[in-house]
């Protein structure tokens, strides 16, 4: 067996953790539970809630919320599948459907919220995608290149290891 087996490769996680869980919801009368998708195959390796609609099961119960990554329907994982395929899937299952999810939570003690971060995130992931791939996503390369959250997030950062720093000399 190879050396490379033997660890694991740490991955910074931008202060954030990660929780799973799992929610049944039952459907209402038109078949739906409440929730659009993004994501999904070929162009992003995961799948995610986008939106939680009003009134519905799933506004309802709470749980989901836009930006859970979608991990599984009914225990059956979702890995590389197309948003239109794990649509299919919920719209398949009668009555009750259950969503299997990871949700992100930003550390409030760094000082930043989960809004911040996932902004970072996307402009790190969206800065060296192509034009097509972005609009393919709804991201706009546009928006994050000129984005005055980015920018401040970037300065509280330089003042933030400048504190640090004088703190560090005390």
């Amino acid at each position: 067996m190879s050396d490379l087996l033997d660890y694991e490769i740490e991955e910074d996680k931008l202060g954030m953790t990660v929780t799973s869980g799992h929610i049944t919801l039952k459907k209402d009368t038109q078949n739906l539970i409440g929730i659009s998708i993004g994501g999904g195959f070929p162009l992003c390796p995961c799948l995610y809630v986008v939106q939680v609609f009003d009134n519905t099961a799933a506004a309802k119960d709470g749980s989901l919320a836009a930006g859970d990554e979608i991990v599984g329907i009914n225990g059956q994982s979702v890995k590389g599948r197309t948003k239109v395929e794990v649509a299919r899937m919920i719209q398949s299952i009668k009555v009750e459907v259950t969503i299997n999810y990871n949700k992100l939570h930003a550390d409030p003690k760094q000082g930043k919220t989960l809004d911040i971060v996932l902004k970072k995130v996307k402009h790190r992931v969206v800065e060296n995608m192509s034009s097509n791939t972005a609009d393919s996503l709804g991201l706009s390369r546009a928006i994050l290149c000129n984005d005055g959250l980015l920018k401040k997030l970037e300065e509280m950062e330089r003042t933030a290891t400048m504190y640090s720093g004088l703190i560090g000399q005390t």
